[in-house]
């Protein structure tokens, strides 16, 4: 502003100096001199303070998008972790003023909606096609890598790993279109599995289905897989709560060996199996690693085996300064390779070495995916996945 300011100052006194020429009589030589100089300095002045306008644009729309992508990131983080909570106790005060009928009518409608997000919920391409996404997306940045097409004819559980603190790329990835899933996978609708007390939380349980995240439990699976037709992927944080509490930047480490619980599932559906590993996910937070038989550890496993999830102590950077800590994630690429599917036979009732048998053939096939692309993403040819 101050740069347009003094442009137009230069055309204020380039005009007046040839007007004061023009009143001369006799010196037209001059007049012209001085003039020509006027309008020269004049049209310099001006060429000047544009180019410096549009630096300076271009500056602060540089810093407007990354304070977006900063505040469209910590909005699902704070959504992650106190929506629920904070909407109960709204809606729990709400009932003692004289709003009360808005509380009244809300709980109505929950209990009338209860079993909705066990049949897939109600998902919302308005809302997973948002801006916000993108600002989101392009914050670390995250990535979808595609490997083998998948038949529209058929059902899928994808086993995600790892699960880091928070599964940041398998929100983005497969609960939004920001990576464009839906065109990378065209006739596949994803459905991302997560705590189903989460469904318990008013207002939050809106938000979630409208992305179409599932409870991750079997009455949803089953419905799924077996009452809504073909083309469903289920995408299923397989380490789970046990998995994030060694979640740890340089740390490749899976919880799957006694994970086997998916492909029963898939047996008895006939779902195919497709391994899905996110480089970077563990990259985006530090936390406190209890060691076994400490007592933060064994808080942490009450709280996993009473409640479904265990209570880390993590922290990323400031809102405004990446010198600092607090809950905005560190800015570090995260690609989610999505693997080629295992095809599953259906069985109505598998038998634990069948379990067993396709439970090798998946973890096998992780670390294959691992190996064939983790130098791709930064890692070096020595690194091994380490399967817990």
């Amino acid at each position: 502003m101050k740069t347009l300011i003094a442009a137009y100052s230069g055309v204020l006194r380039g005009e007046r100096r040839a007007e004061a020429a023009r009143s001369e009589n006799k010196n037209g030589g001059s007049t012209l001199s001085r003039e020509g100089s006027g309008r020269w300095g004049t049209g310099s002045s001006i060429l000047s303070a544009l180019q410096d306008i549009f630096s300076v644009t271009w500056l602060n729309r540089s810093k407007v998008e990354k304070q977006l992508q900063v505040i469209s990131v910590l909005q699902w983080v704070l959504s992650f972790l106190v929506l629920g909570v904070a909407c109960s106790v709204i809606l729990m005060y709400t009932f003692c003023t004289d709003c009360w009928l808005i509380a009244v009518l809300y709980f109505t409608w929950l209990a009338f909606d209860w079993n909705t997000p066990k049949k897939g919920g109600r998902r919302s391409q308005w809302v997973r096609n948002w801006a916000v996404w993108r600002y989101f997306r392009d914050y670390f940045p995250i990535q979808l890598v595609k490997t083998h097409n998948l038949l529209t004819t058929r059902n899928y559980i994808f086993g995600y790993h790892p699960h880091g603190i928070m599964g940041l790329g398998a929100f983005c990835n497969f609960s939004t279109e920001a990576t464009e899933v839906s065109k990378k996978f065209p006739g596949i609708r994803p459905y991302l599995a997560t705590l189903a007390g989460n469904f318990r939380m008013p207002v939050l349980r809106e938000y979630l289905m409208s992305g179409g995240i599932c409870p991750v439990n079997r009455d949803t699976i089953d419905y799924l897989l077996s009452k809504n037709g073909s083309g469903n992927a289920i995408i299923i944080v397989v380490g789970g709560a046990a998995e994030s509490l060694s979640s740890m930047p340089g740390k490749n480490a899976v919880t799957l060996r006694n994970r086997k619980g998916f492909v029963k599932l898939a047996l008895r559906h006939g779902a195919d199996l497709v391994p899905t590993y996110s480089f970077g996910e563990n990259e985006v937070y530090k936390q406190v690693i209890f060691e076994e038989g400490s007592w933060g550890r064994w808080v942490q496993k009450k709280f996993q085996k009473y409640i479904g999830f265990a209570p880390c102590i993590f922290h990323g950077r400031g809102l405004f300064s990446s010198d600092t800590w607090g809950l905005v994630p560190y800015s570090k690429p995260i690609t989610t390779v999505v693997g080629e599917p295992i095809t599953i036979p259906k069985m109505e009732h598998p038998t634990q070495k069948d379990i067993d048998l396709y439970h090798a053939m998946y973890m096998e096939a992780l670390v294959k995916l691992f190996d064939n692309h983790k130098t791709k993403f930064g890692l070096p040819e020595t690194e091994v996945l380490e399967v817990n």
